[in-house]
């Protein structure tokens, strides 16, 4: 009788695995999947976001049905988020390195290529600042909700909200920032469907117009709020 050792298996496929996502191919796949995963995020967030144009009343409700019935799934989804954003500027980084590394005259001496567009020679450089941007954006919302003024009881969500996107300063970074992720998400989406596969003359215009049109949404979606409420002094 044979036996099949289950534990061997187990080890070689996570090898394989493992192996599969260290090649520049499996570099590339594992940032295109958490980038359309990151993709689908902003399109709740921006949702809930949009909430407050509906008033107090309507965005702090909003934050209450994610505190209140939703509070489970949302603290299992802020997991996989991490998880998310972690492997995708771990992978982002990789890839942008074995690019450098695989270009013997150097990345900054190394001719424009004609069919590339602005966004995708600057991806770096755009997820680079749209990371910064987030680290200061957790500390000055996210924290906020979880251990600062807003868990403390001492003013609502939608107060503080409306008082950093007021601000001119924090303001304007967002402004920018909004302005700076569009650029990364016009290449990003239809990079990351090319990377898969779904690469053909039929079907790429298409994807790339909804790739531009999703990137001007968002990017004008997140936009609009930190200049809607620097005109009105979030009031």
């Amino acid at each position: 009788m044979r036996f099949i050792n289950l534990n061997n298996q187990g080890d070689n496929l996570m090898s394989w695995f493992t192996r599969a996502l260290n090649y520049s191919v499996g570099k590339k796949i594992l940032m295109a999947l958490t980038g359309l995963f990151l993709i689908t995020f902003l399109v709740v967030h921006l949702t809930g976001n949009l909430m407050l144009y509906g008033g107090e009343a309507a965005f702090n409700n909003w934050v209450a049905t994610l505190e209140g019935p939703l509070a489970p799934f949302i603290k299992i989804m802020e997991v996989v988020l991490v998880l998310g954003f972690v492997l995708h500027i771990y992978d982002g980084v990789r890839v942008t390195l074995h690019n450098w590394g695989a270009r013997p005259e150097g990345y900054h001496f190394k001719r424009t290529d004609p069919g590339s567009s602005f966004a995708s020679r600057t991806m770096w450089v755009s997820g680079s600042i749209v990371f910064i941007f987030l680290v200061v954006h957790l500390r000055n919302l996210w924290f906020e909700f979880k251990f600062g003024a807003v868990a403390l009881g001492k003013v609502t969500p939608f107060q503080i909200t409306t008082q950093v996107l007021s601000d001119p300063i924090y303001g304007t970074l967002y402004l920018i920032a909004s302005v700076i992720l569009g650029f990364h998400l016009w290449h990003g989406f239809q990079s990351a469907f090319q990377t898969l596969g779904l690469n053909h003359k039929k079907y790429t215009p298409a994807i790339k117009f909804i790739g531009k049109a999703y990137a001007i949404i968002i990017a004008g979606g997140f936009a609009s709020l930190p200049l809607y409420f620097m005109i009105i002094g979030g009031k």
